[in-house]
C-alpha cells in the first residue's frame, strides 16, 4: 500500500492545481485515508509545508501510533477554546473546509473564530474523494479479503437457511458468520427481503417468515481494515417459479452484458446504459429504478457513480458494484450485484458467489 507521504504528495498536487493553500479535513474516511488515524473524532490541517492532527484525550495515544507523519494536537474543551491555537502558523488568509461534511452550525462556529483573525473560510468538495476513487494495490487486496468473507457467507446461508425462518433470523445468521470469519463491523445493515418486500431495494429485515418458492433478495457486505465489499444474490428456497426464472435471467443477462462491455474511459452514464438497454429490450425498463453501481472502498458508497446522470470517467484502479435489478410491486424483485475492479481497461469481477 502506498505510504501516507505519497498520498499527501498527491493531495498537495491537487491543492496546488486548484490554488488552495490550506485545507481542514473532517470527513472520517478522508481523515483515515490521509493520516492512517481510524478514530471517530478529529481534524487534519494540511498546508503546502506541513500537516497536523487534532483529536481529544480518548484518541491521543491511538493517533500517536497510527499517524506518525502528523504533528499531534490535543483537543481540550469547546471549539472556541482550542481551534485558534490549532491553526497557529497558518501561512494564508484562506482556509478551505469540506463543505459536504460540515454542518451549518459548525461552519458558523469556525467562521466566528476565523473572521477576527483575518482568515476567510472557503468551501471545497470532492477533492480527497477523487484521490480515493483510484485504489492502490493494497487497498484492492483488502477489498478482496472482504469480498471473500461475503462470498462465503452467501454460500453458508444457501446451505443452512430454509423456509419458515424469518428475514431477521437469516440476516443475523449472515452477520454472525461474517464477524466470526474475520469481518469488522458490517458496512451497512444486512438486507433480507422476501416475497413482495423484495421489490423494495433497501428493505429492512422483519419478523416475516420466508415461504417456499418466493424471491429472496440478500444484500450484504463485509469489512476488512476499513475496506468494504458489496454483494447481492436473489435466491429461492424450494422450487423456482417460471416467472422468477424469467425475470432472474433478464437481470443476469443485463449484468453479464455490463461486465463484458464496461471499459476504462467510459462515463458512469455510458456504463449504466449497457445494462439498462438490455433490460429495456425485455419491456422492464420502468422496473429498474436505481443506478447500475457505485464506488466501494472505505465507504460503501463512494466515487465513481454508475447511473443515468453520472459524468464520472471510469479509470483503471476504480472498484465499484455492478448491480442491475428489476422490481415489480405486486410480485417482488431480483437484484444481482458483484464487486468489480477496472484493470487493463476492462472489468475483473472480484465476487465468486454462485449466481
Amino acid at each position: 500500500m502506498e505510504t501516507i507521504p505519497a498520498r499527501l504528495k498527491k493531495l498537495r498536487t491537487a491543492l496546488s492545481e486548484k490554488g488552495i493553500p490550506a485545507i481542514l479535513i473532517s470527513q472520517s474516511q478522508n481523515r483515515r485515508y490521509l493520516s492512517g488515524f481510524s478514530g471517530s473524532a478529529g481534524y487534519l490541517l494540511i498546508t503546502s509545508s506541513g500537516q497536523k492532527l487534532a483529536t481529544d484525550f480518548r484518541y491521543v495515544e491511538q493517533a500517536r501510533q497510527q499517524a506518525p507523519h502528523y504533528g499531534l494536537f490535543e483537543i481540550r474543551g469547546s471549539l472556541s477554546n482550542w481551534f485558534a491555537n490549532f491553526i497557529v502558523g497558518l501561512e494564508s488568509d484562506e482556509l478551505y473546509f469540506e463543505s459536504e461534511e460540515v454542518s451549518f452550525d459548525r461552519y458558523t462556529q469556525f467562521k466566528n473564530i476565523l473572521t477576527p483573525l483575518g482568515i476567510e473560510l472557503k468551501p471545497c468538495a470532492g477533492l480527497v474523494e477523487a484521490l480515493r476513487a483510484i485504489k492502490e494495490s493494497g487497498e484492492i487486496a483488502l477489498i478482496e479479503r472482504a469480498v471473500g468473507i461475503s462470498d462465503a457467507a452467501i454460500e453458508h446461508i444457501r446451505e443452512t437457511a430454509k423456509p419458515g425462518m424469518t428475514e431477521l433470523e437469516i440476516a443475523w445468521k449472515i452477520e454472525s458468520y461474517m464477524r466470526e470469519h474475520g469481518s469488522e463491523a458490517v458496512p451497512f445493515e444486512v438486507i433480507v427481503a422476501a416475497g413482495l418486500a423484495s421489490a423494495l431495494p433497501h428493505h429492512s429485515p422483519s419478523e416475516r417468515e420466508i415461504e417456499t418458492g418466493e424471491p429472496v433478495v440478500i444484500d450484504i457486505g463485509a469489512r476488512c481494515s476499513g475496506y468494504a465489499s458489496d454483494l447481492t444474490r436473489t435466491i429461492c428456497f424450494g422450487k423456482e417459479t417460471a416467472e422468477f426464472r424469467r425475470i432472474y435471467d433478464v437481470v443476469l443477462r443485463a449484468q453479464l452484458a455490463a461486465i463484458d462491455g464496461i471499459r476504462a474511459g467510459m462515463t458512469g452514464e455510458e456504463a449504466d446504459a449497457i445494462a439498462r438497454h438490455a433490460i429495456a429490450q425485455t419491456g422492464y425498463d420502468n422496473s429498474f429504478g436505481h443506478g447500475l453501481g457505485h464506488g466501494i472502498g472505505l465507504r460503501i458508497h463512494e466515487s465513481p457513480r454508475l447511473g443515468t446522470l453520472s459524468k464520472d470517467i471510469l479509470s483503471d484502479g476504480m472498484v465499484f458494484s455492478i448491480e442491475p435489478g428489476i422490481y415489480i410491486p405486486d410480485w417482488g424483485g431480483v437484484r444481482i450485484e458483484d464487486t468489480a475492479v477496472l484493470e487493463n481497461g476492462k472489468i475483473r469481477v472480484l465476487s465468486t458467489a454462485r449466481k
